[in-house]
């Protein structure tokens, strides 16, 4: 199948479970962005309208804490159990920033950090530039789902000079939602090698039932001490433009670190960007539930639609976001990967597997990310243009 397609028009707005959609006014479809094609909670549009109207683009400036932080803190505690300590957030512009922060506060040039790959491109990115070593923690394929080798951790982060751990959790791009029972394995190598803890949460209010989140920092006191949580509305709430992200600091020695930088020096995020945020968290709660029907039931059209391929299609249906990871090992070898013979004759754009494992020695060329963040019938149009390659 090759040659131009038709666009795919849901202008109209068509809405499911209450979500309402926009179009895609290209003819090749693009499943690969990290947000949604959906619209936002109506509180986050009023609390952006209510500041352009009153013309309230000077300075952030609130009397006591920052309402972003208190928001957090209230989240944090109310919807996944752990409570934050007072006094140890702070307000960034979004998780790269965060991490690239902590990597120059928490490590050293040439230290090891271990993160699970695959893995969000830009975060292996970040540590490679940074001039740190990547030490993999590969994801293990089972027929029951996707891990990772907890026997022998401890041993293979002290072999690596390890100083940091980055956890995705829920996980970029398998959708793994990790156990209690699998995040202890790694809270012990921490305790064990004294290493700080890098927790991306940023896709946790997207987790489907019957999975549910474990903030790393709540797995004990010692863990807590030693992590540092990294979340976001924007996911969730599909404000990504709007670059408003936190961070709470559990080690002391980062902490201070941070505390003795320029004043100013990590920028401050917009008046928009908070009262978005703020109203993402407090308000946002009845759009998000019904967010979360219409993505389910788009994770299962593609878990049909997988299960149902005439090839060796490998796929596990995600526990958490609205990404799903697939493996094309049958498919015919294309130049650059799946995702560019997919590009190239279904006019359909997904993100390369072999990006989510580049400075690292574990292979996942044969893999591509699809978002299926979008309408029903715009999801239809992109597994039946894939499906068609092999009719």
């Amino acid at each position: 199948m090759s040659g131009p397609f038709e666009t795919v028009d849901v202008a109209r707005l068509r809405s499911g479970h209450g979500v309402k959609w926009g179009s895609l006014p290209a003819a090749t479809i693009g499943a690969w962005v990290a947000d949604m094609d959906f619209g936002v909670p109506p509180a986050v549009r009023e609390s952006i309208v209510r500041v352009t109207e009153r013309e309230d683009f000077g300075y952030p400036f609130w009397p006591g804490q920052d309402p972003v932080v208190e928001a957090f803190e209230e989240r944090m505690a109310g919807r996944h159990g752990w409570t934050p300590r007072p006094g140890r957030t702070r307000v960034f512009t979004d998780l790269i920033q965060i991490l690239q922060v902590m990597i120059e506060h928490a490590t050293d040039p040439g230290d090891g950090i271990a993160i699970h790959v695959p893995s969000y491109p830009p975060f292996l990115a970040s540590i490679a530039r940074s001039g740190r070593r990547i030490v993999p923690l590969p994801m293990v394929w089972s027929e029951t789902g996707w891990g990772f080798a907890a026997e022998g951790l401890t041993a293979r982060l002290r072999e690596q000079g390890c100083r940091m751990i980055v956890l995705v959790d829920p996980h970029n791009p398998t959708g793994r939602v990790f156990t209690r029972a699998e995040l202890a394995p790694l809270a012990e190598a921490a305790e064990e090698l004294d290493l700080v803890v890098l927790a991306d949460e940023i896709h946790a209010d997207l987790v489907f039932s019957p999975h549910r989140h474990v903030p790393f920092a709540s797995l004990g006191a010692d863990a807590a001490a030693r992590t540092i949580t990294a979340t976001s509305a924007t996911k969730a709430f599909n404000i990504a433009g709007l670059r408003c992200a936190v961070a709470h600091i559990g080690p002391d020695r980062v902490w201070k670190s941070l505390a003795e930088a320029p004043l100013d020096y990590f920028g401050t995020p917009s008046v928009l960007s908070r009262v978005a945020t703020v109203a993402a968290w407090r308000e946002g709660e009845a759009w998000l539930e019904q967010l979360m029907l219409t993505l389910d039931d788009n994770r299962r059209a593609v878990a049909r639609w997988a299960a149902a391929s005439p090839w060796d299609l490998r796929h596990h249906t995600p526990e958490a976001t609205y990404l799903a990871w697939l493996d094309f090992a049958g498919m015919p070898p294309a130049d650059g990967g799946p995702g560019a013979l997919l590009e190239r004759r279904a006019g359909v754009k997904l993100s390369e597997g072999a990006e989510f494992s580049e400075h690292t020695g574990v292979d996942t060329a044969s893999f591509a990310r699809l978002n299926f963040a979008t309408s029903p019938a715009n999801l239809q149009e992109i597994l039946s243009r894939v499906a068609s390659l092999w009719a």
